[in-house]
Parts: structure tokens; sequence; C-alpha cells
């Protein structure tokens, strides 16, 4: 069991971090500015309310909650949801404030979340990567503040990585487009709209590639390459996302139609192949992800109908207490 401090531990993707490395045994402090209501996460979980901005608040936090890992989420996570300079800002400063402190507390690994946006595409100037699927080879050209500032934080680990050697563990991860439990249930998407209106209208996941990734199976890759990054080299960024696209349509027909010139590109996208390889978080971790728009969906389905359902003819159930698989 290792002590970790999870910032940004409160958000979208933070609080299936935190939750999901909680129940794999960790203990978890989870860093936010505001806390969440109790009984959000499970027993155990700490919580600590902080501004990681402000000048060594972040050393601070750290010295005092002896943590033998970081993972630093807490970042503007929406492209264009702030001012430009605004992101860039904040983004940059907090990963730097955090990645900084630990290596300077001598914490033995540290991890930072980037974005898969760091490679360009949606670029208003027209964008082709050098072949589909893209990974983490692919030539990363950020085009929006946002982009810019997780490739920064992405250097910024490799950067300690050069100068520390071995002796702490960094490494860096490109979490695809994040869906939570309760979306999967009919919330809202961090674009607004329902996975199955995603599903239904190709033109609302094209500008993500049709890229995804359940928040939990962010946690139990988080869990994997905690265990692991002993043994991989140091200061490693990872892909993580689902094993198919959020897509009812192959991507070799989809993405000639959002991508001017990737037709050629995008035929070996077979079947329900995406367009983002996570081949390296495979080979490297034995890392893979175990859910899927179709498992997912379907699970929610027959919850939903089994909510639902009146009382059956046999047996002793009451209304409401029908279990569901």
């Amino acid at each position: 069991m290792s002590r970790i401090v999870v910032t940004g531990g409160a958000g979208r993707l933070g609080r299936s971090v935190v939750a999901g490395l909680a129940e794999a045994g960790h203990k978890v402090i989870s860093v936010d500015r505001d806390a969440v209501p109790g009984g959000a996460f499970p027993a155990g979980v700490e919580q600590e309310t902080a501004d990681l901005l402000v000048p060594g608040e972040a050393f601070r936090l750290l010295e005092r909650t002896a943590p033998d890992a970081v993972i630093h989420l807490a970042a503007i996570a929406v492209p264009f949801s702030a001012p430009e300079e605004v992101i860039f800002s904040t983004n940059t400063r907090l990963a730097f404030a955090v990645v900084s402190a630990a290596t300077e507390l001598g914490i033995g690994k540290i991890v930072t979340a980037s974005s898969p946006t760091v490679l360009g595409y949606g670029s208003p100037a027209g964008w082709l990567p050098e072949s589909f699927p893209v990974d983490e080879a692919t030539t990363p050209r950020p085009w929006n503040a946002y982009a810019l500032s997780k490739l920064i934080a992405e250097q910024t680990v490799q950067m300690f990585a050069a100068a520390q050697g071995d002796r702490i563990r960094y490494a860096a991860f490109r979490p695809c487009y994040v869906i939570s439990p309760e979306e999967w249930a009919g919330a809202p998407t961090q674009q607004g709209h329902t996975v199955r209106e995603r599903l239904a209208d190709a033109a609302l996941s094209a500008p993500a590639l049709f890229n995804y990734v359940d928040a939990r199976d962010v946690a139990d890759f988080l869990d994997v390459l905690l265990r692991n990054m002993d043994s991989i080299p140091n200061g490693e960024t990872f892909f993580v996302g689902a094993a198919d696209a959020l897509a009812t349509e192959p991507l070799a027909a989809l993405l000639p139609q959002f991508v001017p010139g990737s037709a050629g590109r995008a035929a070996g996208l077979t079947g329900t192949s995406p367009a983002f390889s996570i081949d390296k978080a495979k080979r490297l971790l034995g890392w893979e992800p175990q859910r899927t728009w179709r498992t997912e969906l379907a699970l929610t389905e027959e919850t939903l109908v089994g909510a639902t359902a009146g009382p059956t003819t046999t047996g002793s159930a009451t209304p409401g207490s029908q279990e569901t698989k």
C-alpha cells in the first residue's frame, strides 16, 4: 500500500482516480481548492483544501502529508474555458509548482496528467498525423494554450527526470476524452452532450477523433503505473484510452469526413479500432482498459430496466428491492 496525494481530486477525473486508488488499497489524500461532500469518497480518503498557485503552498502541503507518490491532475481542464493567457499560466504554474516541490522533498514517484490535444488535432489551419493510429511517437503540434500547457507539463517531468536520474521516478499520461460513471447513466459529458448523443451524431465526437476512456480505467492505469514505475524507463508518457472508438461505424469511413486528407492514413483502422494507440501501456505495463461504451451503456440499460420493473409474480421481492445485474 502506498500513500498517494492526488491534486485536483475533486474534479471529474479526480473523483474516480481517488476512489479507484483507495479501493485498490492505497491511502489517498485528495487535494483541491474545495472539498467534496462527505460520503463521496470511500472511507479512509483524506481531503485537503489548498490553492497550489500560492507560492510555497505545494511544498508545505506535500511536506505535511508526506506521501510516497504524487499524481498531479489539478488544472483548468477545458480548452477555451478561460482566457488563453489564464489557461497557460495556471496550468504550467501548477505543474511546475507540484512537480518541483515533490522533487525537492524527495517523493519517490511523481506523475502528471497531460492530454491527447498536445498532438494538435482540430487546428483551424488543418492537421494530419504521420499515420494512424496516433501514438506517443506522433509529433506534437499544439495550437492553443491548453494543449501547449499540457505539453509543457510533460516536458516538466522529463526535465526533472533528466536532472535526477533514477533517484526519483517520473511519468506523464494522456487520458482520452474522460467519461465518468454518472455520464454512462445519462449525465452530460464535458462538452454538454450525453454519451448516447455523441454516438448518434458523429460530428459531436469527431473533434476529439472519437477517443474516450472510462474514468475508472484511468484509475486502474495509475495503480498499475505506480506499481511498475521502478521497472520502466524514467520520464515516459502514455496514452490512456479505450480499446475502441466512440463511434458506431469504422473510423476508416468516419475520419475522412472530418479530417481532410486522412483517407489513406486511416484506411488501416478497421472494425472498432480507435485512432489512438494504447500499445505502449500494454507493452511496458501490461495494462489494458476493461470498459467500453458497449459494455457500460448495456449495463446502464439493464440497471434502468431493473429499477423501473414492477413486482414479479414469483418470489417474495417487493418493488424497489429487486436485484439487477
